[in-house]
């Protein structure tokens, strides 16, 4: 394993930035969005070896940041809010690795063979010498995976066991990227390989062709021997676990029971705007039959690389509207792009940010599934949470003022309520700011947001199996199961059924992130409200939306008491 760096370490920033460096090392992927060229050709070791030695570094940082912490100078608000950071992070990570977590992590879209994947579409492919990196790294796949292999089967001997619709689920990603089930199909890596230069096409191909031998080994392993371990096993994970679940993704321990009771009455105040909007666009029909109309009658995109250029100009456009007016943004934050996801992950689309030095840009990614044709309504919202002023402007923000915070806090530190509530709260703010003028757009954006209510009434409601309100229109007095989660979760959705299969198998196999989503942007409301009280008429929203992005990630009980203090 390697050790901190031995210079003396006089504050918390000092501590946290050594245990990036040292981070870097067990972990090449993470090396890689950061943009550290030494990591391309490697990939981390998930064995239980591997994870136990990530717990090792994060005890011993901890017990530098103890000492830190008395320094002279700890108690600035710089260093004060990195240390707490990097405890609260770092004891959230323990409790779940100490609970052997790693041994079952089998995920539609959290997984070490998802990182595996995903990190070849942020590397660098411009010339000669990245794509040898590719190479690389291609020929680490197979010990990466059967890495993660040694971890699952360990869990099997402990009864520690994956989810079997997770499991079934992954399965069928592992065909997908391993070209099918036959032997003839190209895999995922050999179709990401071919785009290299003719110079290294032979070492590339092999490269590949061994990446996608691994994926196959693996998916006749999980298909043979884990699924008919885990066939009995529950998909949910009980209240233990999910309260440990819940630290870990939103950096606090929520009453559950009342944040149950918080999604339902988000419900009911959502369902009501729902209606208003879908009379004014179908008079008479409910807000699912709204939107059921304009999935055929509104207005869309026509192609795939139409709908990604419009959703860059739909970037660039609040850029221009909302720089100097609603934030103050650098040059290099300005820029974010646009791109189809590739195919074979989970539904929703997502956000990768830049690297330290911007030279990768941050990016949104559209997942189409084969799709040509996209309402409008579906992704105005949803862009302005994934790309601007959402996640773009937040992580970017973050790389662009890594001198005032640790490279810690910039980069790796992230909480995820922290990251989905500013997306959630930045939909909302353009809404309030009168970006969602019309009926269409504003019951898209109403939609999103009742997903989000959903997901903490089902998320919550299945893993510790509550019941079902008196006063709720479907199924009261009953318990949760999946299945009623999934029922309930289609009828309150505009999504495609597969669109919802795969949110409850994510669901499932992460438990408690997604309600960090509308818990997070409560956590972000409330910070405003208090700063608002405490200025009152001098309140300055832009300032307070520029320090607030500026702080660095916190987990949610830090959170809203660093920005009342803004």
């Amino acid at each position: 394993m390697p050790e901190l760096s031995s210079t003396p370490l006089l504050l918390p920033r000092q501590v946290a930035d050594a245990y990036v460096d040292a981070l870097i090392e067990l972990d090449p992927i993470t090396g890689t969005y950061l943009g550290v060229r030494k990591s391309a050709g490697l990939l981390p070791d998930f064995t239980p070896a591997g994870q136990e030695a990530l717990a090792e570094l994060a005890r011993e940082t901890l017990a530098r940041l103890d000492e830190a912490e008395t320094r002279p100078g700890a108690d600035s608000d710089a260093e004060r809010r990195c240390g707490r950071l990097l405890r609260e992070r770092l004891m959230a990570e323990l409790a779940v690795h100490e609970a052997d977590e790693a041994l079952c992590a089998v995920s539609n879209m959290r997984s070490p063979a998802h990182s595996v994947r995903i990190v070849f579409t942020v590397m660098p492919t411009e010339t000669d010498e990245d794509w040898t990196a590719v190479a690389e790294r291609l020929r680490a796949v197979p010990a990466a995976l059967e890495g993660y292999r040694s971890s699952l089967a360990l869990g099997l001997e402990r009864k520690l066991l994956g989810g079997p619709r997770a499991t079934a689920t992954f399965i069928g990603q592992l065909t997908e990227w391993a070209g099918g089930e036959g032997t003839t199909g190209h895999g995922w890596f050999e179709e990401f390989a071919a785009a290299g230069p003719a110079d290294l096409r032979i070492e590339l191909d092999t490269a590949a062709r061994g990446a996608t031998r691994a994926v196959a080994e693996l998916r006749d392993w999980m298909r043979d021997v884990y699924a008919p371990a885990v066939k009995d096993a529950p998909d949910t994970v009980g209240r233990e676990r999910y309260q440990r679940w819940t630290r870990y993704f939103n950096g606090t321990d929520f009453d559950l029971d009342e944040a149950y009771a918080y999604g339902w009455s988000e419900y009911h105040r959502l369902l009501g705007e729902m209606k208003t909007e879908a009379e004014k666009i179908l008079p008479g029909a409910g807000p699912w039959e709204a939107l059921a109309h304009l999935d055929v009658h509104g207005t869309h995109i026509e192609g795939v690389e139409e709908v990604r250029v419009w959703l860059q100009n739909l970037m660039d456009e609040a850029i221009e509207a909302l720089d100097g007016t609603h934030f103050e943004l650098a040059e290099r934050v300005r820029k974010v792009e646009s791109r189809i996801a590739p195919p074979g992950g989970a539904a929703a689309p997502y956000y990768t940010g830049p690297s330290e030095d911007f030279s990768r840009p941050g990016r949104t990614w559209l997942p189409v599934d084969g799709e040509t044709r996209f309402p409008v309504y579906d992704l105005v919202s949803t862009w302005y949470h994934e790309g601007v002023p959402g996640h773009h402007l937040q992580i970017a923000q973050w790389v662009h003022v890594a001198d005032q915070l640790s490279r810690y806090q910039a980069t790796i530190g992230g909480v995820s309520a922290n990251a989905e509530g500013w997306a959630l709260y930045a939909e909302r703010l353009m809404d309030e700011l009168g970006f969602l003028p019309d009926a269409e757009r504003r019951l898209g954006y109403l939609d999103g947001q009742m997903m989000r209510a959903c997901r903490v009434i089902v998320d919550i409601g299945m893993h510790l199996e509550l019941k079902i309100p008196a006063d709720s229109p479907f199924h009261p007095g009953e318990r949760w199961t999946p299945e009623l989660a999934q029922e309930f979760f289609q009828r309150h959705s505009s999504r495609p059924p597969a669109f919802v299969e795969s949110e409850m198998t994510r669901y499932l196999s992460m438990p408690a992130q997604a309600i960090g989503y509308k818990l997070g942007e409560r956590a972000w409301l409330l910070g405003r409200e208090n700063a608002k009280a405490a200025h009152g008429d001098a309140f300055d929203a832009k300032a307070w939306h520029m320090a607030a992005l500026s702080q660095g990630p916190l987990g949610l009980d830090d959170l809203v008491d660093e920005l009342s203090r803004l």
